[in-house]
């Protein structure tokens, strides 16, 4: 497995290995070089603060049993990271993995946000593909490349369900993926956001990859989706695989996480309760996504020559409507923007593998929703 040059592991020096053995010994030691406020009577802390790298260890102990619960698996807290969002995570992976010119691979369609952190972190993006089939999004094995091309892929990135497909990978493609990363001795970065967030179409052999034990697995996930709290940040990162390798990756990521300082200890103290709000807040949503998804069905029925296809996600807050290519993109975003004020975002955005589509939130409220993909509607019949 590959780790990258940034971070190394060292010996501690015979200064931190003395003090260590005085304090096995039971003595008691005075650092007159601290300068930790908290531990000299200074700050408003009620509690010393004292620095962990994966974030308060009482915090990740209640979000393990909450993952435990939600999962029907045994979660350990020490495998558990708390991030100030997801995309620190990505970040924190690219710094672990890639050096500087080195790629991970990302899937097409896919959000752009992996490109745009990528970029930042001196490390390129190589795609593989998922085609449509007419009713679902599946796997293209071929797309997958060969680890020796250029730039060389440290690392695999898969989005269950994808972005904005709404695409669950099934059981023959979690397979694929594993296997092609065990082959390639390659990590594997689990995006699961939108999870928890199936519709009908959700085929029934979706499972997480979190906590995958064959090969080196980064689980990504977090409340900005499973509460609908993007401003609350609060998010974490699992670690699971091999022993001896999730253990080496631990040390290197504790290295990272610790220059960028450890998760708040304000906001940790309050994850358990953010913890008990997620179910409530689950169902409201996804009953929300259900009920704006089966409104626009309803809405492409009740015209018999509507040029417009749905295509229908198995999960996530979004849906991809479908016409006639010969509509160009911008042109209906324009004629939306002019006409009714209404913005959207075309395919091109997320690099769909075809003209003539757009993409839909499910989250806005039913009045509002229905008023304005009437619309769109419309305005995609009058430019056919």
């Amino acid at each position: 497995m590959h780790f990258s040059q940034r971070v190394s592991l060292s010996q501690p020096n015979a200064i931190t290995v003395a003090a260590g053995e005085r304090r096995a010994q039971g003595q008691k030691l005075v650092n007159i070089s601290d300068s930790n406020p908290t531990r000299h009577g200074l700050g408003e802390a009620d509690i010393p603060y004292q620095a962990d790298p994966r974030g308060s260890r009482s915090a990740r102990r209640a979000l393990a049993d909450f993952l435990s619960q939600r999962d029907g698996r045994s979660v350990n807290p020490d495998n558990l990271y708390l991030l100030s969002s997801t995309s620190q995570g990505y970040s924190w992976l690219m710094k672990l993995l890639c050096d500087p010119g080195e790629a991970v691979l990302a899937p097409t369609p896919g959000y752009p946000l992996i490109e745009a952190l990528a970029n930042l972190e001196n490390v390129q993006v190589a795609s593989y593909s998922f085609a449509w089939l007419g009713r679902n999004w599946e796997l293209d094995p071929f797309s997958l490349p060969a680890v020796g091309v250029s730039p060389r892929p440290r690392a695999l990135v898969v989005i269950n369900p994808g972005n904005p497909t709404g695409a669950y990978l099934d059981r023959g493609e979690r397979q694929l993926v594993q296997k092609y990363c065990a082959e390639n001795n390659l990590p594997l970065i689990a995006d699961e956001v939108f999870y928890d967030f199936p519709m009908d179409e959700a085929p029934e052999s979706r499972a997480r990859l979190a906590g995958c034990p064959e090969i080196l697995t980064f689980a990504l996930d977090g409340l900005s989706k499973n509460l609908c709290a993007p401003g609350v940040k609060i998010a974490w990162l699992e670690v699971s695989g091999p022993e001896a390798l999730a253990k080496e990756a631990k040390a290197r990521l504790d290295i990272i996480a610790d220059a960028f300082l450890p998760f708040s200890d304000i906001l940790a103290a309050h994850l358990p309760g953010f913890l008990e709000k997620i179910p409530r807040q689950l169902e409201e949503t996804r009953g929300r996504c259900a009920d704006n998804l089966a409104t626009l069905q309803s809405l492409v029925e009740e015209d018999p020559a509507s040029p417009v296809t749905v295509m229908h996600p198995q999960g996530g807050w979004n849906v991809l409507l479908r016409f006639p290519s010969h509509i160009d993109e911008d042109e209906l975003v324009e004629k939306l923007l002019n006409d009714y004020g209404i913005y959207c975002q075309p395919g091109y955005f997320f690099d769909l593998p075809f003209s003539g589509t757009i993409s839909l939130s499910l989250l806005l409220e039913p009045d509002s929703f229905r008023e304005n993909a009437a619309k769109v509607l419309r305005s995609i019949t009058a430019l056919s």
